[in-house]
């Protein structure tokens, strides 16, 4: 039993404020969740596509380096998708825009698969992002199989929130869990809080929401229960690839060993699923670039955590 990550992988052209240098990065949020979940020993495909073109060449030589198996998809267009990333060193924080192309012309999927995890650019840029909503609806249909969506929300590559809401609530309608920051929520749903939008998700069919919320930690809302979490102490280098390594962890925490997805039911497991989850968050953001943790660097950390809170006797 294995899982699928489906969608883009690209080149960030990392641009500090105030300086003349763009440093190239390979990345891309499905690709990173898939090299976070290899990291973690999770036995993950990432399906993607890139064009034979430079960025291309340095996306296949990372992929080529993590160890992740990759199922390179064949591209309408040939081409590799661009993002440039104008990172806030004062923050740590980047905001993006897009030289976007997501065009796969055939997905299979492999008869062992049993969870699909997608978002991001794959989930709103067509034509692939239709060709993802009906892979991903074919997959739900079958008993035991789970969608996974990560919202990661990039208004620069579809302006239109109409468009952008409609094409992201059919993939949430046939998932299992949904993942969105805060601000995800509130550029979708500008007259909601993120608490009511989420509500509004789980009401589309999802059996878990959960909110990132940066700094202040992470919530997750189920039918039955609602709990959040603060994000542990971290000296920011920089936010990229944070939630993706949050997303993988997810995955990870929930994922059970015939492949099927565990959905917390209690309140005290919803927090220590997403204590794990911010703490995956956390170590990313102290490293430059999208270096999502290993397990044993999630463990040794939550032991710290819980050791600096330990009650010292005299």
């Amino acid at each position: 039993m294995t899982t699928i990550v489906i969608g883009e992988a690209l080149v960030d052209l990392t641009w500090h404020t105030g300086t003349a240098h763009i440093v190239p990065h390979p990345g891309g949020s499905p690709a990173n969740v898939a090299v976070g979940l290899h990291r973690l020993g999770q036995p993950a495909s990432l399906m993607t596509c890139w064009g034979d073109d430079p960025p291309g060449d340095l996306v296949r030589a990372h992929l080529d380096s993590t160890g992740v198996r990759v199922h390179r998809l064949p591209s309408a267009s040939g081409r590799t998708t661009i993002a440039v990333a104008y990172l806030d060193d004062a923050t740590g924080s980047a905001r993006y825009d897009f030289l976007a192309t997501w065009d796969p012309q055939d997905i299979h999927l492999p008869d062992q698969a049993t969870l699909i995890h997608t978002g991001s650019l794959a989930a709103v840029v067509e034509p692939g992002a239709t060709r993802i909503a009906e892979t991903c609806h074919t997959h739900r249909s079958h008993p035991g199989r789970a969608v996974s969506l990560d919202l990661n929300v990039r208004p620069a590559v579809l302006p239109d929130r109409d468009t952008y809401r409609t094409r992201t609530e059919r993939l949430v309608a046939v998932a299992d869990l949904v993942k969105a920051s805060d601000e995800d929520l509130a550029w979708l749903y500008p007259d909601l809080t993120p608490e009511a939008a989420a509500q509004a998700l789980l009401g589309l069919g999802p059996r878990l929401a959960v909110i990132t919320r940066g700094a202040q930690g992470a919530t997750a809302l189920t039918a039955e229960h609602q709990i959040t979490v603060p994000a542990p102490p971290t000296h920011v280098v920089d936010t990229i690839g944070a939630g993706d390594a949050f997303q993988a962890c997810l995955l990870d925490t929930l994922l059970q060993p015939d492949g099927t997805i565990h959905i917390p039911t209690t309140p005290a497991e919803l927090e220590t699923v997403l204590r794990r989850c911010v703490t995956a968050g956390s170590l990313t953001c102290a490293r430059a670039g999208a270096q999502p943790p290993t397990g044993e660097e999630i463990t040794a950390a939550l032991a710290a955590e819980d050791s600096s809170l330990a009650p010292t006797t005299r």
